[in-house]
């Protein structure tokens, strides 16, 4: 396989084969995000994609999932990621499943009729950062889209058929909005109504422009036990028709899985616990991205 640069792909495609189709992210302006900084974005050239495929089709075939890397592979046309679609079903035909990266400008740019063809041809699940239902966070934060185009956006890929996966960010309004936050995000996770939510703790990175925000004091990181009520808060905003609400990640204090709405009550009782301090927090030092 020809990796370049960071690779990064959700916790949920820890066993996929991971096809590398663009070097970097097509945003890449998020405030809080240095995943790719200085990292220009590109499409990988068409026969190191198909030679990595090739690969595969020798060497991966336990694996029944592929996905595409880097951070936003839905941005490549049309034409092009459909090619990539139909060379998987070709060589990897036990392959059940494909899955990327989105946002908001990347779906908006596919018509709905490109959409359910990527999905006739493999593309199962799209995983989206949405960070905040805050319209004055996401525009703090530069992410791109207000949160009424990111419930545009996340309904036209669930009335696809394609899954949807959106990734929050616990503390990334800091302390002033942090209610706001809360309350805002679980409003849009209704709205959109996602198969799956990953909350992730904010983690602040040097040499990205929220960390430099907090080092000269524009930005309040606030606590675990605020990021606990943060939590709860957005966790009892968010009612989904049958989706799973996650707070499992490595950055998260108190670890959470729940399949919505059978678990609602159950958690917010073990958020409450542990707010109480019934219920001991993951040391900062366990804490990674």
């Amino acid at each position: 396989m020809h990796y370049e640069g960071n690779i990064i792909r959700p916790p949920s495609e820890a066993n996929s084969i991971l096809l590398q189709v663009t070097v970097g992210c097509s945003r890449n302006k998020c405030t809080f995000c240095g995943t790719f900084r200085g990292e220009r974005f590109r499409i990988k050239n068409d026969p190191v994609i198909l030679e990595d495929i090739a690969f595969a089709a020798t060497y991966c075939k336990r694996q029944r999932r592929v996905f595409l890397c880097d951070g936003d592979a839905l941005i490549i046309p049309q034409k092009r990621l459909l090619a990539i679609l139909t060379e998987i079903e070709k060589q990897l035909p036990w392959v059940t499943r494909v899955g990327a990266y989105a946002n908001a400008k990347s779906i908006r740019m596919k018509r709905f009729d490109e959409l359910e063809e990527l999905k006739a041809h493999g593309l199962g699940i799209l995983y989206m950062g949405l960070e905040t239902g805050d319209d004055a966070t996401l525009e703090q934060i530069h992410k791109g889209a207000d949160a009424k185009t990111m419930i545009e956006m996340g309904q036209k890929v669930k009335d696809a058929g394609i899954k949807l996966s959106l990734t929050v960010l616990l503390g990334i309004a800091g302390r002033e909005r942090s209610a706001i936050h809360a309350q805002e995000t679980g409003r849009v996770l209704s709205a959109i109504d996602p198969d799956y939510v990953g909350a992730l703790s904010l983690m602040l990175i040097p040499g990205t422009a929220l960390y430099e925000d907090y080092a000269s004091g524009r930005f309040d990181l606030i606590s675990p036990e605020e990021m606990l009520k943060e939590l709860r808060i957005m966790f009892a905003h968010t009612n989904l028709s049958r989706g799973q609400f996650h707070a499992n990640h490595a950055s998260n204090y108190l670890p959470i899985k729940a399949r919505l709405p059978r678990d609602k009550d159950a958690v917010l009782h073990l958020i409450d616990q542990a707010i109480e301090g019934q219920i001991a927090l993951k040391p900062e030092w366990l804490r990674a991205l």
